[in-house]
């Protein structure tokens, strides 16, 4: 991976009088997503309406807000997952390194090899551990040392110790945040450059809770991490820089406010994401 850069003043978001927020801007080369005015549509449904934002390289972003305030249609927007929905369509542009995401000729299986995804609910396939984490590499046609892609995909993930001595067994068969640690090997395994996470941890204990937030932050050094978390807790002790979305009188989520965690959990600078991290919020 590029050296990260050093983050400087220009992180440093306006003040801002109105719900209107201003883009946190961060140096050119280390902007991996560039979001402009994107509103996203189920049909005639805007689910999420004109939100600019950037999200930095080597970081943990969290989007965090109501339920209903477009979070996950949002972080799909991301590696085109909402391509899947029929119904679904976006206005405006997700500029990744620079391309548009969603213009002609971008092939959205390769968008989803360099943009990895886990999910809410930890979903190994019905396979063997390493045919899990196998998976990927083998329909993208890898033709390297197998054996050590998984190792190290499942190192990477803090599982490898675990699991080195039933890699036949079922994925299955290991516990709830194994399973979810398995899921983030497998998404490694395909060498991406990013990691969308959503609600990584609700279904999961609080010790494996915690250990699936030190692995973000440990793969934070290779990866860009983006997530979506409905616990404020969670945002506030593994993000780097925190979004929060709210949900406007056409029910369509709009950005609020985005700023290095620390400080908008401190000092927000808009009523409505005080009266949200309070629990005032409704």
């Amino acid at each position: 991976m590029p050296a990260r850069p050093t983050l400087d003043e220009s992180e440093q978001i306006a003040p801002a009088a109105t719900t209107d927020a201003a883009p946190l801007a961060f140096p050119e080369d280390d902007v991996v997503f560039r979001v402009e005015s994107v509103s996203c549509y189920y049909g005639s449904f805007r689910a999420v309406r004109d939100v600019s934002l950037e999200v930095p390289r080597n970081r943990i972003t969290a989007l965090i807000g109501p339920s209903g305030s477009g979070k996950s249609t949002l972080l799909r927007s991301f590696n085109r997952m909402n391509d899947l929905i029929e119904t679904a369509r976006l206005e405006g542009r997700i500029l990744y390194h620079g391309v548009d995401l969603h213009a002609d000729g971008v092939d959205p299986v390769e968008v989803r090899r360099r943009i990895g995804m886990v999910f809410q609910k930890p979903n190994p396939f019905p396979k063997s551990i390493y045919d899990n984490v196998a998976f990927g590499p083998r329909i993208a046609g890898y033709r390297g040392d197998m054996d050590a892609l998984v190792e190290r995909s499942l190192t990477r993930a803090a599982l490898w110790d675990e699991v080195k001595d039933k890699l036949r067994a079922p994925g299955t068969t290991l516990s709830g945040g194994q399973q979810q640690r398995l899921c983030i090997a497998r998404a490694i395994a395909v060498e991406p450059d990013v990691i969308l996470m959503d609600e990584p941890a609700s279904a999961l204990d609080p010790i494996a809770t915690l250990r699936i937030e030190e692995l973000m932050h440990e793969l934070k050094e290779n990866y860009t991490i983006l997530i979506v978390t409905h616990n404020m807790q969670q945002a506030a002790r593994a993000s780097d820089y925190t979004a929060f979305l709210s949900m406007g009188e056409d029910r369509a989520g709009y950005l609020v406010e985005m700023a290095p965690t620390e400080r908008l959990f401190t000092s927000p600078q808009h009523r409505l994401t005080e009266d949200y991290i309070t629990g005032r919020f409704g």
